[in-house]
């Protein structure tokens, strides 16, 4: 079942009921070229814990009732929220719906009024680097270990 029609895809927020997928869409992702890291299992054994009870938020794209997509805004202070643990399911690649998670993620900023997002990387994620450079993502110095996986940090202003 292809992708027909982008405005099927629902953004919707985190529910206990999704715990489950979005630890499976980030292991399908991590997995495929890295090392699941002792970071990683905290964050996605407890997201509710890690990440929505200390002011962020996790969305989920949503397609034919199935959960095909993720992301995560980790609050860093009231004025940066950092993207992260965003995947989409092998097969509903390069359909666009990483765009409109991170849209989705701008509406939020702007929403709260945040000064920036920022986003921790690798550059093997060629399709992910050219989403968020295409997205107005500039690289910044990687100045603290975030994890081992990461090799470039980027933000965006707004």
């Amino acid at each position: 079942d292809q992708l027909k029609d982008q405005s099927a895809i629902q953004i919707i927020e985190y529910k206990d009921q999704y715990k489950n997928k979005f630890r499976e869409l980030n292991y399908e992702w991590i997995t495929r070229s890295f090392t699941v890291e002792k970071s990683d299992e905290y964050v996605l054994s407890n997201p509710k814990k890690a990440v929505i009870e200390k002011g962020g938020y996790i969305y989920f794209a949503k397609y034919n009732n199935q959960i095909i997509g993720t992301f995560a805004l980790v609050k860093v202070d009231g004025e940066t929220f950092e993207i992260a643990k965003m995947g989409v399911t092998e097969k509903y690649q390069k359909l666009g719906i990483g765009q409109k998670l991170l849209d989705h993620a701008f509406q939020r900023a702007k929403t709260m009024k945040l000064k920036r997002l920022i986003l921790y990387s690798n550059t093997l994620l060629a399709p992910a680097i050219n989403l968020y450079f295409k997205n107005g993502f500039r690289v910044i110095p990687k100045t603290d270990l975030h994890n081992t996986r990461a090799n470039i940090k980027m933000e965006r202003i707004f």
